[in-house]
């Protein structure tokens, strides 16, 4: 979306001074005194710039449908898959089931408030951030499960982790010391709070390092920063192959996660040797875990019917921990279907700014509780697949079994393969700089232009 015509169009609306109400600036710049001494004329200018990221950030919102609070409908009579489990809705427990496991997810959407992006004045990533967003929830999946015991859910009813049963004896009173003695004050945990302890503290460091400060591995003020590499800076277009490679860099550069990395397939090609040697250590230390990105362009300018089947097929694969697409400018992350739809997590609601420094932050941010859909065949064709492997028997594993789902696009070439040995580019960046793109059928190779896609790949 660009910015400018979202401004000039939501000028028009309404509701915006209402969603104008709620905004914060968390900026270190606006609580100083240095504030008075910034002229008039400079002050008029940040209060325009604050005034234009609400306008935008307010059409947002309204555009995409998060003020009506609209909601999916799913049908009982098929099965919902989400990142590899089926849930049969007809059944209440299995719809409960499914519920939890959809409101786990992280949700990563644009934010308004946050300290502005380097090189630049802006305190929102509203109208431009959105592929960026939604490659920071596939890492965020990827991390739940590198983190998170299987089947680990978390339910809005526990955000707070607190004492079940709280024993006071007669003389206890308000601040006192937990000191043995006759009137001391008890606590009594159940095995479940003390189990769940340790799990929602290892997810809340999850959500901090996706926080919009500056400081965090994987936040916005990060990932634009990484992404300099690659010719991107605030305010630009990130395409999904583009987010894979900031992605790659970001879990590279970090010191929260020795025992992960990131491997960008090229070409659509998986090179065996070139995981094999981002994964092996020397003994007694483990294989590490390992996070597969595969960038893919599923036709020319719309989705080639032949991959529908096959990319329903990987979201049935328990390894699949999403995919970094959408609509035509305008990403999401894909994390299912029910026949024809395509379930999704939508980046597009701005919300202000968490502050994580603070002790039991609020987390209900950062899960949603309402599930989308959207027919397959609007899918952009450019998107990046995502895969998750705990330990090498398991990369084999996925190596089997995603092969195997490939290969149901029998009419076309499969949407990537498996090779062994190395990439003749192994030791080059990893920078996608290949602006045509080559679409392969049968007997037919030929150019296809791609000025309106949301970024270039190399088809088989």
């Amino acid at each position: 979306m660009n910015p400018s015509m979202a401004t000039s169009r939501c000028e028009r609306l309404p509701s915006a001074d209402h969603e104008m109400d709620d905004w914060l600036f968390l900026s270190s710049e606006s609580a100083g005194p240095e504030v008075l001494e910034v002229s008039r004329d400079v002050q008029e200018a940040v209060d325009r710039s604050k005034l234009r990221s609400k306008l935008v950030s307010a059409w947002n919102s309204v555009k995409y449908g998060w003020t009506l609070k609209q909601k999916s409908k799913f049908s009982k009579s098929s099965p919902v898959i989400l990142l590899g489990k089926s849930y049969e809705l007809k059944d209440q427990g299995e719809r409960e089931l499914f519920r939890s496991s959809f409101v786990s997810l992280l949700w990563l959407t644009y934010r308004r408030g946050f300290p502005p992006l380097a090189g630049s004045s802006l305190t929102t990533d509203s109208g431009w951030g959105c592929v960026l967003r939604s490659g920071q929830m596939l890492l965020a999946q990827g991390l739940l499960l590198h983190l998170m015991p299987p089947g680990w859910t978390w339910s809005v009813r526990h955000r707070a982790v607190k004492d079940d049963m709280d024993l006071e004896s007669r003389s206890a009173h308000r601040g006192q010391s937990f000191q043995e003695g006759p009137h001391k004050r008890c606590r009594k945990l159940s095995l479940g709070s003390l189990l769940d302890r340790p799990m929602e503290a290892t997810h809340r460091r999850a959500v901090t390092w996706f926080a919009d400060q500056p400081t965090a591995p994987f936040g916005i003020h990060q990932l634009v920063e990484l992404g300099k590499s690659s010719g991107k800076k605030a305010g630009d277009w990130y395409g999904p192959s583009i987010a894979a490679h900031i992605l790659q860099k970001a879990v590279a550069a970090s010191a929260d996660l020795p025992n992960l990395v990131v491997y960008v397939a090229q070409d659509c090609t998986v090179y065996v040797a070139d995981v094999k040697r981002l994964c092996e250590r020397p003994p007694p230390q483990s294989w590490k875990s390992v996070i597969i990105l595969v960038p893919v362009r599923l036709g020319g300018q719309d989705l080639n019917p032949a991959y529908i089947t096959c990319v329903k097929k990987l979201l049935t694969l328990q390894c699949c921990i999403g995919i970094i697409g959408g609509k035509p400018k305008h990403s999401l992350f894909f994390v299912g279907f029910q026949d024809d739809n395509l379930l999704y997590l939508d980046p597009h609601y701005c919300q202000p700014t968490v502050d994580v420094t603070k002790e039991n932050f609020p987390l209900e941010s950062f899960h949603c509780k309402y599930p989308r859909k959207m027919a397959v065949s609007r899918m952009d064709p450019s998107c990046t697949i995502g895969f998750y492997a705990k330990c090498q028997k398991d990369f084999e594993s996925l190596c089997t079994i995603v092969t195997e789902a490939l290969s149901t696009s029998t009419e076309t070439y499969p949407m990537f393969i498996f090779a062994e040995g190395h990439s003749q580019e192994h030791e080059r960046s990893n920078t996608p700089t290949n602006n045509i793109t080559y679409i392969q059928r049968k007997d037919d190779l030929r150019r296809v232009a791609t000025s309106n896609s949301m970024d270039e790949f190399v088809l088989l």
